[in-house]
Formats: structure tokens, sequence, C-alpha cells
């Protein structure tokens, strides 16, 4: 779909240049020295040659089309510029100028207009405010940037030029070939969808990297993004997500995902994305991924001259879920037998500070031919005796390839020849353990994702109807905030089990509802203006007379009157009280992911400590689990620490139909159900307590 743009047999540069300093001048001259074997044609009305060209003042006086226009002018030159050319038949564009709509509103009305022009005629358009693009299989080098990369099995995506130009630097440094690059800038035409798709189907690349700032199309994105990541790895650096202060959270939920941190993580998470934290992970990770083997597992060797650094290994393989590979007995006596008495042949190896190339060889060797080793690490610290070049020549001439090899050469100029050397033989080095530990997390996290059972959501049968009653009624009444029995009716039209419960309206009906369900109970107070009923006293537990209830009847509506005077309060719900571990189940509508779940425990897990987990709707009965197994408290849910153990299964089945319920009803934006009380498995969950928030009124209609 992108031929014209990738493979161009002619290229235009309009607005070329004299001028060395100029940036028309630098693309094409990128174009030359890159080895473009088409045709190049320099456009300026004011030059006959540029670089030994001949130049044609415009597109129209060459008489024949192009396949690629690069346009380097001035901002208020280019809209008749791209209306020329695409007058003149050219095939796509790449705007490098810049002034668009990240400088001005007049910018940003250019920017549709010229994104108009090219759709009108089915011209794809990279940029506006862009470095360019690069193609290295067809010597294809149309950006302005000082470094050209080699060929390679890296291609990058990213929506800043000047990080474009970062990375090929940084490339050039670590000896890492590119296949493509592309600089999208402002994104008026083509964006992270298109291309993400292009270089899934890219025969030359291996491995995706990206540097993104915003998303054009959420949905898009991650349908987009998880058929990219089941073919090759994709790693993103996301950046500029601050706290979405905008949203008006009246949930825990909402509140708790507040952070666009939090809905990009379930984002990628779910599209099988590889997320770096920062830039220099961004190509630790990409470098591991293009250099060697995805890992079969999780159990790792390390391998040292030197006992701290091994440890230091050691710590970090745990630290990160992954498991230091406990070495079988023909392993053990093989090194025994080939290494000095004083090495350490359980794992880490410590092949000892005076080791040569070879000790360092036999010990990869056999790390290697270990069935119980899935990865290895080898760390090398400058001492005396260690010769760095000669040892990283001898590591890359292992056997086996079939496992990812990670080098940690510690230290500066001294151990510099040997980085060289690594590079060259296509093993990733890292100047510490914990980098080095972080990108071999990485690729086992993909590995075991593309290793996933397929995903089947369940659906449950439910009572759609009565929700949609409930939800039209509310919002005829200009209600956005649904609480009391409307919310538990629409939790019970997807089986939720509810308590028992009744409406009194005075002190004798409450003591009467009481009697009638059974003691003990619960007191909430129900008023459509309250909606935080705990912060006002209008919850009170375990009631077991009469007297208690009458006197926590009266107490309430007194208290609540003189704090609340305006507040309208129809009367008291009285319920059979709940018993079990609280748990709090929620949803909160991301304006770009759509419905977000969560999941917590109640009390300090989730008021103090935020100890909870989300994930993107619909989800499996897996996904439902892994939820819980994602929040550090997750044992005390399997009876750790002399808890008591509750129904997992429960929880899970409670977080999926949440999941369906969102998906069914576009015009609920939050919900909480908090708390939901889970007892030992066998046992059913009771919803104690849950609100709605509703779209405002112009949102989807349920």
């Amino acid at each position: 779909m992108l031929e014209p743009l990738l493979h161009p047999a002619t290229v235009a540069v309009i607005g070329a240049s004299r001028d060395p300093g100029k940036v028309g001048h630098a693309i094409l001259a990128n174009l030359q020295a890159g080895g473009f074997a088409g045709r190049l044609v320099p456009v300026n009305p004011a030059a006959k040659e540029i670089l030994g060209l001949p130049c044609v003042p415009d597109l129209a006086a060459l008489g024949e089309p192009v396949d690629l226009a690069v346009i380097a002018v001035p901002r208020d030159a280019v809209k008749p510029v791209v209306e020329g050319a695409v007058r003149s038949g050219a095939r796509s564009l790449v705007i490098v100028s810049a002034g668009f709509k990240e400088a001005d509103a007049k910018g940003a009305e250019l920017e549709r207009d010229i994104a108009r022009i090219c759709h009108a005629r089915s011209v794809r358009l990279l940029g506006p405010n862009c470095l360019g693009l690069i193609n290295t299989q067809h010597r294809l080098n149309a950006t302005f940037a000082r470094q050209a990369p080699r060929e390679g099995c890296v291609s990058v995506v990213s929506q800043s030029g000047a990080l474009c130009a970062t990375i090929l630097d940084w490339a050039a440094s670590r000896h890492l070939g590119l296949a493509k690059l592309f600089s999208m800038g402002n994104k008026a035409d083509l964006d992270e969808n298109d291309l993400l798709a292009v270089l899934a189907e890219d025969d030359a690349t291996r491995v995706i990297v990206g540097y993104l700032e915003s998303l054009s199309s959420g949905d898009e994105f991650m349908k987009t993004a998880e058929a990219t990541a089941s073919r090759k790895p994709v790693v993103i650096l996301k950046v500029g997500s601050t706290t979405a202060g905008v949203r008006a959270a009246s949930s825990h939920t909402g509140a708790l995902a507040g952070d666009e941190e939090i809905a990009y993580g379930a984002a990628f998470k779910r599209s099988g994305i590889i997320r770096a934290e920062g830039f220099e992970e961004l190509f630790d990770i990409a470098t591991a991924l293009a250099m060697q083997p995805l890992p079969g597992g999780r159990r790792v060797a390390v391998i040292t001259n030197a006992g701290g650094p091994g440890i230091m290994a050691a710590d970090a393989v745990e630290h990160a879920g992954m498991r230091v590979a406990p070495l079988s007995r023909a392993t053990a006596d093989s090194l025994k037998e080939r290494l000095p008495a004083a090495a350490s042949v359980s794992n880490p190896i410590d092949v000892l500070g005076d080791a040569d190339p070879e000790r360092y060889a036999l010990a990869v060797d056999a790390a290697q031919a270990d069935e119980g080793v899935d990865a290895i690490i080898v760390i090398l610290t400058p001492q005396a005796m260690t010769r760095p070049a000669e040892t990283a020549r001898a590591i890359a001439r292992g056997g086996r390839r079939d496992k990812p090899v990670l080098a940690v050469f510690m230290g500066g100029e001294g151990v510099m020849p040997g980085r060289d050397e690594l590079a060259a033989a296509s093993l990733p080095d890292y100047s510490s353990p914990k980098r080095a530990v972080a990108a071999l997390k990485a690729m086992c996290d993909y590995a075991a994702w593309r290793k996933r059972p397929p995903r089947v959501v369940t659906r449950f049968p439910v009572n759609r109807r009565r929700v949609e009653r409930i939800l039209s009624r509310n919002l005829r009444l200009g209600r956005t905030t649904i609480i009391d029995q409307d919310a538990k009716d629409i939790l019970r039209a997807y089986d939720f089990g509810v308590p028992e419960s009744g409406f009194a309206a005075n002190a004798d009906e409450a003591v009467e509802t009481a009697e009638r369900i059974g003691y003990p109970v619960a007191m909430k107070i129900a008023s459509q203006d309250i909606l935080h009923k705990t912060d006002l006293g209008g919850v009170k537990l375990d009631l077991f007379s009469p007297a208690q209830v009458r006197d926590a009847y009266d107490l309430m509506m007194l208290r609540i009157g003189r704090r609340l005077p305006d507040a309208h309060l129809d009367g008291v719900w009285i319920e059979q009280m709940c018993r079990g571990r609280e748990v709090i189940l929620g949803m909160t509508r991301d304006p770009q992911f759509g419905p977000m779940l969560m999941f917590g425990l109640g009390g300090i897990f989730v008021e103090v400590m935020k100890d909870v987990a989300f994930y993107l709707a619909p989800i499996t009965a897996s996904e439902a689990i892994q939820m819980l197994k994602s929040t550090r408290s997750y044992e005390l849910l399997t009876g750790a620490r002399q808890q008591d153990k509750v129904d997992l299964d429960a929880i899970a089945s409670g977080l999926q139909r949440i999941s369906q319920l969102a998906t069914d009803f576009p015009s609920v934006q939050e919900l909480d159900i908090n708390p939901f009380m889970v007892g030992e498995p066998g046992t059913e969950p009771l919803v104690a307590d849950a609100r709605f928030t509703l779209r405002s009124q112009g949102g989807d209609k349920p």
C-alpha cells in the first residue's frame, strides 16, 4: 500500500538548495550518498543544477509523474506546492517543513487543508514536521539526518524527528543496522497504525522500535499492534502521559485510573507491546531481540569472573521473576573437571578473576548444553589478566545458537575493545547486570505472550432488558449517578449475588424490615444527594436488635440532617450483613481504549497502598485470574499468613461479568462494586455496595 513511498523509482526534492546549510541540500545529498539507484530530481526555480543534477522549476515542468516528492519549503509555500505536486501526479509525499499544528491555529488549518488535498487524490503523506524516511534495502535515505544507518533488521517508527536522529547515531555506535525508519511528525495522514501494519508484512524487519507521544486511534492501535506483535516484537517508548485531571472521577476506579500511564500500560499488555521505560531501555531490549533468539523459558545461567557482579546478576534475575537455573549434575561435573579447583560450578558459575578466553568459552558451551538453562548472562570485569577482545570472540564462537546470550562487560576504556567485538558478533552488551536482566525479562515476557492460548471471552446469560429499563429511567430523570437498589438491580441482572434488603421510611419500618431479614443487619442512608455515605455517617453495620436499629435510624437522620440540611433524605435501606473478605471490582471508560477493569483488596490496600490491577475489557477467564495474581496482596487471598482462603474463581467471574456489562452498555462511564464480599470457596459472594456513573446528556444511550 506504500510502494511509491518505500520503493520509489523517481524522487523529487522540492526545495532542494545549493546551500549546504539548508535542509533541502541535506536531503538531496543524503539520497545521493546513500546510493539511491533511481532518478533524483531537484526542484528549485532559482537554480539550474544542484549537486551535479539538473533542476526543474516545478514538477509540472518535469512532464512526468514522480513516485515520491520530498517537500522542504517554508510553511506558507507548502500548500501550493502540494497542490502542484498532486496535479502533476506525485504518488506519495514527505513534508519535512515545520510550523503546522504544532505551532499555531493557522498552521493547524493549513495542515488540515493539505491532508484533504492528498486524501482526495489517494496520495499518501508522511509528516509534516518530520525528519523523513529511510529504507536501507532500497538505498533510500530521504532525511536530513547527519548519520546514515547500515542495513539491518530493526525498523523505527517515531513521532519525534530529533529522536530519529538520536537513534541513528546510537545504532551506528553499536553496529546495529536498520531496515526502515519513519519519522511521522504531525501524522496528518500516515500514523503509527499504518506503519505498524506495513512493517508487520516487511520481511526485512525483525524488530520494530517505536517512540510515541499520542495515538491517533486507541481501538485501531490495539488491533494493529496485537496483529503485528503476533509476528514480530514491537518495543515502544511512550511519553507525554500526565495525570488526567480533566476526568471528574466519582468512583475509586476512576480516581485510581486517572493517570494516563495506567491505560497505556493495560493497552500495551493486552496487545503484546513491549513497553520501555526510557530511551536506554528501549534499545537495550531492541538490541537483544534483534541479535538473539527468544528464550524458551525463564531459567538463567550466570557466568562471571567476579563474585560480586555474579551475585548482583542473580539477585536481579530473581527480582525480575525469573529463576537462577540449577545446573544439572552432568554440567556441574563437566565444569568441575575443566575449571580450576577454586572455581564455582554452581550457578552463578565463577570462572575466577584470572579467566582466559577459553575458560569463558567452555563455561558458555556447558550452559548452552544444559537442558535446564534457557538463557545465559556472561559477565566480565577488567582485571590484570583479562583479555576483553579475545574473550568476546571466544564467547561468540559458542556452538549452539538456540539460547540467548547477553554479555555484561563492566567498566570503561579497559573493556571497550571487547564491546566492539561483541557488537560485531551480534552479541548484545550491557554495562551492568541490571540492564541485561531487564532486557532478558522483556524477552521472556514477550516469548510467553507469543505462546498464549487463543483468547476466548465467555458470554454469560444475562437480563439485558432489565438493565436497559433501569438506565433509561435514570437518564430520563437526568440522573448520571445510580446508587442503592437500582445499582444492585443492574448487577443482579448480570447474576451477581445481592444481600436481602428492604426500604424503610421511618424507624418503625426499619425495625420491621430488620425483623423480616434477620439479625444482624446493616443500615444505609437512602438519598440521591449523598454518594459517599460512609464519610457522612450514613452507614451502620452489625445491628443486632430492634433497639440498635431504632437508635441507629434516629441518630443517622439527626446527624446527616444537621450536616446537609438541603439534602433530601428518603429513608434507609436495611440489608443482611455480608461476611467475608472485602475486595473492589470496578470499571472506568478510558477515552482512548474503552472500558478498563480494576481489581483490588479493600481497606488500606486500595486507599493507602493503591494495590490494584487494571485490564482492558473484554477479558477472558485466565486474564481475570492474572489480574488477581498481579496484585502484591494476592497471596492473602490464597490463605497465606494465616488469612482465610477465598473463592478466587468467584472474583474472576465477577470481573468477567463487569467486562460484559461494560461492553454491552457504552453509556456506563464508571462503576464500582465496593465492597464485594467474598467468602471461602463454594460460598456465594455478595455486592455490599455499588455505584454507576452514566455519561452526561448527549452521550451514548443504552
